[in-house]
């Protein structure tokens, strides 16, 4: 499941996902607050970036450049809110509010590069850039959000915000909000100590984010000749290949910990064996050894914990969900345990099935969680008369980003034209021009597709600059990320059905951000509520199993040939098929997190016996292991964002599988009445209205659970 990922400000504010400057992103803003400010012209973070669509000049940036930009950035911020905070003149919305919208330009440019960096193409330098970074990333931001005389002035302007326009108030009730939930008021002490908490859980998250990295760079599985190659189709073994080329090993093939490699290990490799060493270090990640994280997540609960009591919510979850879209822990448990049972039951069934088959194949053993993909695998195919690799071969990864970017084509008329002048972080990384149907100018999408051991795990959507309204028109600068694996000696990539509907998915958040169309930088694009932010993303991917899709760009890569009908027929009969097994292994997750931070005492916390006794509480089938661990859980310990919120990505799923009936209702997937309010209330909106008003103007009412569990194919056994 692919993520929104940017970092600058704290997550209250989403603002550790946004970033905002103007199109002229050297502009000097020391004239909106009296500062003076400092450009050096030997470190390229602050030099002026003739670039084109002045995108970071990466070639020019070096680890030891962000170091002294930070610095420089940080004290130009401190000038500007001090000014803010200063001002004799009464607080208004402009001299406030908008102030501060403007305010830290050049930060979050040094910032979004950074990261960008750090999780795409990073080295040991930039990593030890990074724990040095977030903890004073964090102080910077508490120290804002804690100001006291900036909560004053916007205490005042929230008491009186006559000829304020609509989206001038939601800006406004964002930011009071923010503050409020930062613990601007409370007295001295306990925002102090929220300050060190603060500092603390950035140490944490980092340490946590880092410790799986090196997990995930340090592990291959060498594949030596035709028996350990046994079972895989060839378009796996090609990436196999290309995974020990890159990694200069001396075997012919290798697998990562990639998910995009393992994975197809587990579904087709005969020897099983070498299933159980890949799954058992796929889900050791961050356990044992130097990289051990219980002892951190140990911590980081124990810390949030503490920060909820001080801010007056009885426990973590409470805290952030009180800001949320499903606004308690009760709610969004009640999503899962509804979806939870019927799972459950077909899960149990379907692993009753594969036993049998193991027996019938004369195996003396007993189902383990290293051999379910590949008895499911074969079930798959005796139940959907699918044979081995059979959709591989017509889902080309050219070929899939030239299918999203056709969808957004036909649903919101947009283009999109390659770019080689635009400055890249790796050789591999590409760019888009993204024009409206009229011409004008959206943004730049840039695309990074294939796994490296530079590069973190998994796939997200982050950017490098955010649209605004506030000084003029600003388009943003949108990038994925993912980690497929590359074909070998040229040859093109080959991907998973699980691997093009990230791709869709990916391309579903990028298109929330080069779609925006709000004045302020706060509630652009992606910012809204975490448990809202994955409708448009999971949305997205609905139209890649479309006929109209499939027909147009699912080419086999060896003849040309289009995907006939009959296997089109064949996918779509079999996108119910193991469901029980993926809604089991994440319902099981987003319900640990949910454990983990509903806690009210963690001082005691043990984190392998706390996730074995949550999982025995819900009965989680021996054979299945959670899709996220707590040692790797990245999405819940590296930062705070999806901490007790995990569950957002069903909680989205239950609107997007709506939202799409809302287009197969009238008869055509690509209806352009639709399309229209699924633009101009969704995707071009931002957070300019409460994810609530949001759906309902779209579709005319909220949503039931019925649309999700339906797709699902869990109806019947709910």
């Amino acid at each position: 499941m692919g993520v929104v990922i940017k970092s600058g400000k704290p997550a209250e504010m989403r603002q550790d996902e946004r970033f905002f400057m103007n199109q002229d992103t050297n502009k000097d803003t020391s004239k909106d607050t009296g500062s003076e400010t400092s450009r050096p012209s030997d470190n390229p973070l602050l030099a002026r970036w003739d670039t084109p669509f002045a995108a970071p000049p990466f070639a020019a940036i070096a680890p030891e450049h962000f170091g002294p930009a930070f610095a420089a950035a940080f004290a130009q911020h401190d000038r500007e809110v001090a000014a803010i905070a200063a001002q004799a003149a009464a607080p208004t919305f402009a001299n406030t509010v908008a102030a501060l919208e403007r305010s830290g330009r050049t930060l979050a440019r040094v910032s979004a590069a950074f990261f960008a960096l750090v999780g795409a193409h990073s080295n040991r330098a930039l990593l030890a850039t990074e724990r040095d970074i977030a903890p004073r990333l964090t102080a910077h931001w508490d120290a804002i959000y804690m100001n006291q005389a900036l909560f004053r002035r916007i205490e005042a302007i929230k008491a009186d915000p006559t000829g304020l326009d609509a989206e001038e108030a939601r800006v406004l009730d964002r930011y009071f909000v923010t503050f409020r939930r930062a613990g601007a008021g409370l007295d001295e002490a306990a925002r102090a100590r929220l300050a060190a908490i603060g500092e603390q859980l950035a140490v944490l998250g980092t340490k946590f984010s880092q410790r799986v990295l090196a997990d995930e760079q340090g592990y291959v599985l060498p594949l030596d000749g035709e028996p350990d190659l046994a079972g895989l189709p060839e378009h796996q073994r090609a990436a196999a290949r290309a995974v020990a080329q890159e990694r200069g090993l001396e075997s012919p093939a290798a697998v990562t910990l990639s998910r995009s490699s393992v994975e197809p290990f587990l579904s087709f490799s005969r020897r099983r064996d070498l299933r159980e060493k890949a799954f058992r270090a796929w889900i050791a990640r961050g356990e044992g050894g130097t990289d051990d994280n219980r002892q951190v997540i140990a911590e980081m609960v124990r810390l949030r914990t503490e920060k909820a009591k001080l801010l007056g919510y009885a426990t973590w979850a409470d805290y952030r969900l009180d800001d949320a879209m499903a606004k308690t822990p009760a709610a969004a448990r009640g999503l899962l345990e509804k979806v939870w049972a019927p799972a459950r039951a077909r899960a149990l069934a379907d692993r009753d099935a594969m036993q049998q088959m193991i027996q019938a194949e004369g195996g003396n053993f007993k189902l383990a969680a290293w051999d379910w993909r590949y008895y499911a695998e074969k079930l798959r195919q005796q139940r959907c008369d699918i044979a081995e690799g059979e959709f591989e071969p017509y889902l080309q990864l050219d070929r899939m980003i030239a299918a999203a970017f056709e969808t957004a084509r036909r649903l919101f008329g947009i283009t999109a034209t390659p770019r080689t002048d635009v400055p890249v972080w790796h050789p591999d990384v590409r760019a888009f021009e993204i024009k409206a149907a009229d011409g004008r100018d959206l943004g730049l999408f840039f695309g990074d597709y294939y796994a490296r051991p530079s590069k973190r795990s998994g796939a997200w959507m982050s950017t490098l600059r955010d649209q605004d309204k506030l000084d003029g028109e600003v388009r943003p600068l949108v990038f994925n990320v993912t980690n497929f694996s590359k074909g070998a000696d040229g040859g093109p990539t080959l991907l998973s059905h699980d691997d093009a509907r990230t791709l869709f998915h990916e391309f579903g958040h990028a298109l929330h951000a080069l779609l925006s169309d709000v004045t302020y930088p706060l509630i652009s694009g992606t910012g809204v509520a975490t448990d809202f932010v994955e409708l448009p993303s999971q949305l997205y991917e609905q139209w890649l199993d479309t006929s109209e899709v499939l027909k147009a760009f699912a080419v086999h890569h060896r003849t040309g040939e289009p995907m006939p009908d009959t296997l089109i027929a064949k996918l779509k009969a079999a996108r119910t098929f193991n469901q029980g097994f993926t809604t089991v292994e994440y319902v099981a997750s987003a319900i640990v997190d949910l454990d983990y931070h509903s806690l009210t005492d963690a001082d005691q916390l043990d984190p392998a016996t706390f996730e074995r006794a949550a999982l025995d509480r819900i009965g989680m089938p021996d054979e299945i292991v959670m899709r996220h661990r707590s040692p790797h859980f990245t999405h819940v310990f590296a930062g705070d964002h999806y901490s007790a919120a995990y569950y957002s990505y069903m909680w989205s799923e239950v609107l997007d599988a709506d939202a799409f009936n809302a287009f197969q209702e009238t008869g055509n997937v690509f209806d352009p009445a639709t399309a229209e309010r699924l633009y101009r209330f969704i995707y071009s909106a931002g957070g300019s209205r409460t994810p609530d008003e949001a759906y309902k103007a779209f579709r005319g009412r909220l949503p039931t659970e019925e649309a999700l569990l339906e797709r699902r194919g869990l109806a019947d056994a709910a």
